[in-house]
């Protein structure tokens, strides 16, 4: 019987050992001590952290009040911790808005303009200096032909109120009559200043132009907490033969 040839075994291979390449100018493994490159995450021998966890900043102390300090879960909260914000947010600007002069005037001459207006008679009126027959009080008895005679320029009329009071304007009838054939016949006043006394002692003053022609002029003023209006008598026309100044009626308005 013929010898068949055997099947040949192929050699087993032989493992060599290979040098670690070592990375002189990296950094020393905490686990193994091997060094790796500059910028690795894991050790390239046993793969050990290299850059352990950053700590995060403690919070700023706002953030520990409620209700900031809730922490979010699937949104809940959310809603609710925004509209707190917001409220917050916006309480503050109106509170601002309101502790600035401008604002809180902004805010009286809006209610100014809303609301109502209604007369308010003082309780007192008194001149500096009247003609005879023409005192202070004809000047708030409600008619427009009797009047107030100042003899000359620089005299003034006050008018006292018992309550402190929002003044919105104020109203004259200039002259000693409403029908112009009469208006002519007596001396008007042209200027005048207002000087409006509050409660806290302040006074405010206003300067005022009037028309020379009969009917009701109102100037606008807005201030609250009137105690006192003084009417001063700047300049006047038809002072010729020495006729007094005719202030027919004066008229205060507050807010209602």
């Amino acid at each position: 019987m013929a010898v068949q040839p055997g099947v040949p075994i192929a050699q087993r291979p032989v493992v060599r050992p290979v040098a670690a390449q070592e990375e002189p100018d990296g950094f020393p493994c905490p686990v193994c001590g091997t060094s790796n490159r500059p910028g690795r995450r894991f050790c390239r021998s046993c793969a050990a952290p290299l850059q352990p966890g950053e700590r995060a900043e403690p919070l700023p102390w706002w953030r520990t009040r409620w209700p900031f300090d809730r922490k979010v879960r699937a949104g809940s909260g959310r809603l609710l911790r925004g509209s707190v914000l917001a409220l917050l947010i916006v309480g503050l600007l109106v509170a601002g808005f309101l502790l600035v002069p401008a604002g809180r005037y902004v805010v009286e001459d809006v209610r100014d303009k809303l609301g109502g207006t209604g007369e308010i008679s003082p309780h007192d009126v008194s001149a500096s200096a009247a003609t005879a027959g023409h005192p202070a009080k004809l000047a708030t008895d409600g008619v427009t032909n009797t009047y107030w005679g100042a003899p000359k320029t620089g005299a003034s009329l006050t008018a006292e109120f018992e309550k402190p009071f929002r003044l919105v304007g104020v109203t004259v009838h200039t002259g000693v009559s409403t029908k112009p054939e009469a208006f002519g016949k007596g001396a008007r006043p042209t200027q005048a200043d207002l000087r409006i006394r509050t409660k806290d002692g302040k006074i405010h003053e206003k300067a005022w132009t009037l028309t020379d022609k009969p009917g009701e002029q109102t100037v606008r003023t807005g201030i609250s907490d009137v105690v006192s209006i003084e009417f001063v008598v700047r300049e006047a026309a038809g002072q010729e033969g020495g006729r007094p100044i005719a202030l027919g009626e004066i008229e205060y308005f507050e807010r209602t």
